[in-house]
């Protein structure tokens, strides 16, 4: 593990800016492979702004209930490298991720590549060397541009909610994110489009107009995904599917099980897979995404926390995120009242103001803390500013050990329920540091 951690970090210095958006050296570097991004199983290429992750969890998790062979590529990963790479279902070994990562590194001769170029090469050489029934690749940012979108034929697009992030890559108004974002549609291929802000959605019905893909799916125009009595319902216009509720909470996740469901749904009909309602059913109990409005119930930190508490974690980071995160809450604490603390790290690029005025009148109080790993986490002090002028009550601690430790010392008849959040990379540290086992 030590020998690909100290590759991988070598690796971080072949270009001088961790971003640098362009296809020109990911194409020189699978040619010099072998072009395996040319030889892989049917792909479903993935992006958006929120919800790809949850979205590629359901589909993944379907698709293995139907007894397919799933390649998974994410990013970033929580807690190990290696999370972002799944061969037909199960995490890469070490010793497999060590042998692609040398090939790719002997192959680039010490070229000008970016971190995120190579390794997605590697996972492209990976998923060329195992047999599977399909890829689920997400985009790593934008879409156009991104190292993921070098390949030609996938076979189907799907997009995500967009909103506001990258602006300083991807342009300064939603309208030019979206045009990124759709970048990774392709002439024939049919694409599934979820839900949009205004206008959003003409501007991505426009870019596959021109790019002439297959059929384009646009949620609650082809198909809708709702709760009723406690079930998610399912339907367009070849009927309707009454399905148990998704393993992952929020209204949100509703909207992403659908916009996985219309994807499959659209691959039956075209002939690339089998899926049963059975399936998609059974899917929907086992899928697993961490730190998405995933509750910790033991480990160190747990421990730390007052008596009865409720301890929730999330990496959403952005005000889109915030809101859907707070309507999530606020939905838990109509059906199980319990005062609400939030233990908060973000990095400077990020809209710390936006995410808070979501949880306005929800939480009782922030605290702020640092993202140690990154080098470009916000000052806790600075953070809990900008939470108090955001209308939410808010102080700084050192650390999430030290800030629920603040917490239980908090006289009251209630637990609380806390959630910790506002950054994948804080994320990935409490899992860590809760000695959490990823699968």
């Amino acid at each position: 593990m030590q020998e690909i951690n100290d590759l991988l970090a070598r690796m971080s210095s072949f270009h001088p800016n961790e971003i640098d958006l362009g296809l020109d050296r990911m194409l020189g570097l699978l040619e010099k492979l072998g072009n395996p991004h040319l030889s892989l199983p049917p792909v479903i290429h993935v992006a958006g702004t929120n919800g790809k992750g949850s979205t590629t969890a359901f589909i993944r998790a379907m698709l293995e209930a139907q007894g397919l062979k799933v390649h998974v590529y994410t990013s970033p990963h929580l807690v190990e490298f290696r999370e972002r790479i799944r061969l037909a279902g199960r995490l890469v070994t070490w010793e497999r991720l060590l042998d692609a990562l040398k090939l790719c590194d002997e192959a680039n001769e010490n070229g000008e590549v970016t971190f995120f170029e190579i390794t997605t090469a590697a996972a492209f050489w990976l998923f060329s060397q195992t047999p599977a029934d399909i890829v689920l690749l997400e985009v790593g940012l934008g879409g156009r541009l991104d190292a993921t979108n070098v390949i030609e034929q996938p076979a189907m697009t799907l997009i995500t909610p967009i909103a506001r992030d990258h602006e300083e890559f991807l342009g300064p108004e939603l309208a030019d994110i979206a045009r990124e974002k759709a970048g990774i549609l392709k002439a024939g291929a049919p694409v599934v489009i979820g839900p949009q802000a205004d206008g959003l959605r003409d501007v991505l019905e426009e870019q596959a107009r021109l790019k002439k893909t297959g059929p384009v799916h646009i949620q609650a125009q082809d198909w809708m995904s709702y709760e009723e009595h406690g079930r998610l319902i399912y339907q367009d216009e070849n009927g309707l599917l009454d399905l148990p509720l998704p393993r992952l909470l929020g209204s949100h996740q509703l909207s992403n099980a659908g916009m996985a469901i219309a994807a499959l749904k659209i691959l039956v009909q075209k002939c690339v897979i089998e899926l049963s309602d059975d399936a998609i059913a059974r899917g929907l109990q086992q899928v697993k995404w961490p730190a998405r409005l995933q509750q910790l119930t033991s480990g160190p930190l747990f421990g730390l926390a007052p008596k009865g508490a409720e301890l929730w974690l999330d990496g959403g980071h952005n005000p889109n995120a915030g809101q859907m995160l707070a309507a999530a809450l606020a939905d838990l604490e109509e059906r199980a009242p319990r005062p609400l603390h939030m233990i908060v790290g973000m990095l400077k690029t990020k809209d710390p103001s936006g995410y808070f005025k979501a949880f306005k009148g929800l939480a009782r109080d922030v605290i702020t803390i640092p993202v140690e790993s990154q080098a470009n986490g916000e000052d806790p002090v600075l953070l809990a500013k900008m939470a108090v002028d955001a209308g939410v009550p808010a102080s700084a601690a050192s650390s999430v050990s030290q800030a629920l430790q603040k917490l239980a010392l908090i006289p009251r008849d209630t637990p609380p329920r806390i959630l910790i959040g506002g950054s994948l990379y804080l994320a990935g540290e409490v899992l860590k540091a809760n000695e959490d086992v990823l699968d």
